[in-house]
């Protein structure tokens, strides 16, 4: 992610005594998507939290800070969206994959307007060659480390989402947008073409037809053509408060929190696998995560729930 000018929240969700608990992880830069905007303020109000916590930072600043109500225990960090960072967003990303308790992931901007616009133009251009392909290769590094997450992952596009910004929408396995977002991987307009995994992602989430007329062309689109084109799973209108492709997402993660856990990141594997490799070997794979559930006391939990009639109580077991 490193240069990509962002500031990205991603939410981690979590059980906690029969609750259920959220961790948002933001990164900030304060670069290009600052101008205008003032200090830098983060303000955590949602409708249904009893706690706002608000709270002026420098940018640098990595912290926590606890959520309240519905998603009690939750922890918020924020860093620097820039090139020397790369190996902590690794680190926050590998801390995440490891800790068994997260059920899902939500990246999105706490820039209004703006969900990620993309590469600072000025850092790369101050790179030789050589320090331009080490930059991608390691951006492209960190998007498969994304799209490796074993807990399902969405990405809440609110605004614009361009180059590496759709990149790592991309990467993340669901997708929500504003009908006022725009999105596209621009890099064949200035002489690149997409280097963080975006020339192989889009064409298999589109089709390789549509994925070249819109990586050949650098075009834009909008939130409902993105929809119409499967690019995104879910969009929305714009509100008045600007997050309501955030809201879409946390709606959408709160369906997947109350199913079984290993069910979850099982089939998120047999999916992510079987789509790389032959219809058999897909069926091999699939067989393979099927045996792995089998064992588990969630599915034990889940037959005796339909049999006596209850909602089931997973415990990720």
């Amino acid at each position: 992610m490193t240069t990509l000018l962002c500031r990205m929240r991603c939410s981690s969700w979590l059980p906690l005594r029969g609750a259920h608990r959220l961790t948002n992880v933001i990164h900030r830069d304060g670069a290009r998507l600052l101008a205008g905007s003032g200090r830098p303020l983060t303000v955590y109000s949602r409708p249904d939290t009893r706690g706002q916590h608000t709270r002026a930072v420098d940018p640098t600043e990595v912290d926590l800070q606890r959520l309240e109500g519905q998603d009690e225990g939750g922890n918020t960090r924020r860093a620097k969206l820039l090139k020397y960072v790369k190996s902590s967003m690794r680190e926050l990303v590998s801390s995440l994959s490891s800790d068994s308790a997260v059920r899902v992931v939500i990246f999105r901007s706490s820039v209004p307007g703006v969900f990620c616009a993309g590469a600072d133009l000025k850092e790369r251009a101050l790179m030789n060659n050589t320090e331009s392909d080490l930059f991608v290769h390691g951006l492209r590094s960190l998007m498969t480390q994304i799209a490796l997450f074993p807990t399902p992952t969405i990405a809440a596009m609110d605004g614009v989402a361009l180059g590496g910004g759709l990149e790592l929408a991309l990467a993340c396995d669901l997708r929500t947008a504003s009908y006022s977002a725009q999105m596209g991987l621009i890099e064949t307009t200035r002489g690149l073409l997409p280097g963080a995994g975006g020339s192989q992602r889009l064409p298999r989430m589109v089709g390789p037809t549509l994925a070249k007329e819109l990586i050949f062309t650098g075009r834009r689109v909008g939130g409902q053509t993105a929809l119409e084109m499967g690019l995104v799973n879910r969009a929305v209108e714009q509100t008045q408060t600007g997050d309501a492709a955030y809201r879409e997402a946390l709606a959408l993660a709160r369906e997947i929190l109350p199913q079984a856990p290993v069910a979850v990141r099982m089939a998120k594997e047999a999916i992510n696998r079987g789509m790389e490799v032959d219809i058999s070997s897909a069926m091999a794979i699939e067989r393979m995560c099927y045996a792995r559930v089998i064992p588990t006391r969630d599915r034990q939990e889940g037959m005796a729930a339909f049999i006596e009639k209850r909602p089931p109580r997973y415990t990720g077991e």
